[in-house]
């Protein structure tokens, strides 16, 4: 599944700091600042300005191929036309699929009928 995330940013910018860069400290095993290697690794550090955490704090933060939203979505099962949602009352679903298609997800815990139809073909 995805997580649900939150930005920790102080929401401001420091009006001497250009592009809101951090202060560049030297240490002493740090890459020399002719290494082609120094400015890539101050970019993935801070790449954005904010670091994601979990909305709920028992949970583990996010890792770098771990898919995440920062909002949560529209119900899809009521209509709402301001956002072209159509709903899902009425639809056709297949109760023996534990998918998208099946009556549990799509009818949302409103219940469904079911219909049997049988096919007659002319078979050769």
């Amino acid at each position: 599944g995805a997580s649900h995330v939150t930005s920790s940013n102080n929401h401001h910018r420091n009006a001497n700091k250009p592009h809101n860069r951090p202060t560049h400290h030297p240490k002493s095993n740090s890459i020399s600042p002719n290494s082609i290697h120094s400015k890539r690794e101050n970019k993935k550090k801070h790449k954005y300005g904010f670091q994601l955490k979990p909305f709920n704090p028992e949970h583990k933060p996010p890792g770098m191929k771990d898919l995440v939203y920062y909002e949560i979505s529209p119900g899809f099962c009521e209509k709402n036309p301001k956002l072209g949602i159509q709903g899902t009352h009425g639809r056709q679903c297949n109760s023996s699929s534990m998918g998208v298609d099946g009556c549990d997800i799509m009818c949302c815990g409103r219940g469904y009928r079911t219909q049997e139809v049988v096919v007659v073909e002319r078979c050769n």
